[in-house]
């Protein structure tokens, strides 16, 4: 949908680079890293192909070209505490993903910005976060 997977490789995202993003903050679940790491590829794979969590990658890809790559003094350059919508497409794409569960792996991944998502501006690091929280989520509660 959207060819999102093509986008986000684009932008130098790649699902390879998502998964080793997850892994850093991975918490062992009864499954190694490496099966853990297998897991995640699939399901991030299947999430890509959800049109609801596409159009929303799609939405940041989209708002980040506009509001923050196309404006070399853009004022949400240092992503300001008063842009919310990052967060709101971050936590959306987890909750669709995850349940409400996936909301607190958001904020861990948000806070911590493991691997690409230190690279990536304001809506896109918080989409991917949200990618990565929503599949993190349900490997862990898959693996209880």
């Amino acid at each position: 949908m959207f060819e999102i997977e093509r986008r986000l490789e684009e932008k130098g995202i790649t699902r390879d680079n998502i998964v080793a993003s997850a892994m850093e903050l991975y918490v062992p679940h009864g499954i190694g890293a490496d099966e853990a790491a297998e897991r995640l590829d699939e399901k991030i794979g299947r999430a890509l192909d959800d049109p609801n969590i596409s159009s929303l990658l799609l939405g940041a890809i989209l708002l980040e070209d506009e509001l923050y790559v196309k404006r070399k003094n853009s004022e949400i350059a240092d992503d300001p505490v008063f842009l919310l919508s990052d967060e709101i497409i971050g936590m959306a794409i987890a909750e669709v993903i995850g349940g409400t569960y996936a909301r607190f792996e958001f904020t861990r991944y948000d806070q911590k910005k493991p691997g690409i998502l230190k690279e990536l501006g304001p809506f896109l690091d918080d989409a991917v976060a949200g990618l990565i929280a929503g599949c993190t989520s349900r490997l862990y509660s898959e693996s209880m």
